[in-house]
């Protein structure tokens, strides 16, 4: 499970994101929508604890990540927009490596390596250098370094970027396969792929919730197209599923 609570990103004057609130329960998935620069890769960041919140709070199965991190990362597996390879190592020493610092014991690697490979479809390329994969051979490195030690949690920034139909059809298919047992939290501007894969949605705009609802709701007698583009072109809109906390209430949290 992830909640996040009246969670804030500054950078001096400018406000990445403002107050916003959302939760995803165990073994869902979350598919976070928005246009681009309102917000999605921020946000993603601070939820794995890439960098700090202004304010606001992350709990991730219930530890905060930002004064109980430690516990909290262990259980998050996390694909950035531009997977973090290293171009001189392979397939193999550079998913062993991650596996290292992500507290595997050494008698745990080579399974967890193996399930790696053959889930992210890796087998043909393992001993090849990560710098001379092709753009969609990285990206599932980097989804198989997200999944490597097993997480419970699966924070996923775009993770079909640049890879061809039948690949994505595969990712969509693992992402599926690994529902219930992962939470996932998948941000994407694709929304055929939130519309195949994912059984709730969060859309932000200009870095505020703006929806929060089941898909299954939200499609019921419109496409999530029109759903998206009506929530995105409210100039005034406030958020529907929870009401924004006043601006008072965001300056004491910063205060305190």
């Amino acid at each position: 499970m992830i909640e996040v609570q009246h969670l804030t990103k500054r950078y001096g004057d400018l406000t990445a994101v403002s107050d916003i609130s959302f939760q995803v329960d165990s073994g869902q998935i979350l598919g976070f929508l928005g246009p681009n620069g309102s917000g999605k890769t921020t946000t993603m960041r601070v939820i794995t604890g890439f960098m700090p919140a202004t304010s606001g709070t992350v709990k991730v199965e219930g530890f905060d990540i930002f004064t109980d991190s430690f516990e909290a990362r262990k259980r998050i597996g996390y694909l950035p927009e531009h997977p973090p390879l290293y171009s001189d190592m392979t397939v193999a020493s550079y998913l062993r490596f991650v596996a290292r610092i992500k507290g595997l014991r050494k008698a745990e690697i080579g399974e967890a390596l193996d399930t790696a490979i053959t889930r992210c479809g890796l087998t043909e390329v393992v001993n090849r250098l990560t710098g001379q994969l092709s753009k969609g051979f990285r990206q599932r490195v980097g989804l198989a370094q997200a999944i490597i030690h097993n997480p419970t949690v699966l924070v996923l920034d775009e993770p079909t970027v640049g890879l061809d139909p039948q690949q994505i059809i595969e990712i969509r298919a693992l992402i599926k396969e690994l529902a219930g047992s992962h939470t996932v939290v998948l941000s994407t501007h694709i929304l055929p792929e939130v519309a195949q894969v994912c059984e709730k949605v969060v859309i932000i705009r200009s870095g505020q919730v703006v929806l929060e609802d089941t898909l299954a709701h939200l499609t019921e007698d419109q496409s999530l197209e029109d759903v998206f583009l009506r929530a995105i072109a409210q100039e005034d809109a406030q958020p529907d599923a929870q009401p924004e906390a006043a601006p008072e209430t965001d300056r004491e949290e910063t205060e305190a």
